[in-house]
């Protein structure tokens, strides 16, 4: 069965980069969108951005948009999530989660399966 793992977060100070990645075992992502998701402590969960199973169709929450950037190697079964100009509010858990779909497109519903998280923390 597909599983995904999350891994690249960590503390960083304002205005500092990250690269989260997010990558499957038991499967392949090929047929796989997949998005990032985020849920800061006492918050809803959001939708960070998402890209379709071929990486020609991608989506930024407007808070993210022209910082973060999204992209994926399928020949390494990973998603990557560039953080950069990252902000205190940025502080948050950040999870990938793949919904299986024969279409080129993503979103932020009807996810199939979710991986832990990795915390980020934005701080000096």
């Amino acid at each position: 069965q597909l599983q995904l793992v999350e891994s690249g977060g960590g503390l960083v100070q304002p205005g500092g980069s990250l690269r989260l990645s997010c990558t499957a075992s038991g499967g392949t992502l090929d047929d796989y969108a997949i998005a990032w998701f985020r849920q800061a402590p006492g918050k809803e969960p959001e939708g960070v951005s998402c890209i379709s199973s071929t990486g020609t169709r991608s989506n930024y929450a407007r808070f993210v948009k022209g910082r973060f950037t999204i992209s994926r190697d399928n020949a390494k079964n990973t998603v990557f999530l560039q953080a950069n100009s990252l902000e205190a509010e940025d502080t948050a858990v950040y999870s990938c989660a793949a919904e299986h779909t024969g279409d080129d497109y993503c979103g932020y519903g009807g996810m199939d399966i979710w991986g832990k998280g990795t915390l980020v923390t934005v701080s000096s």
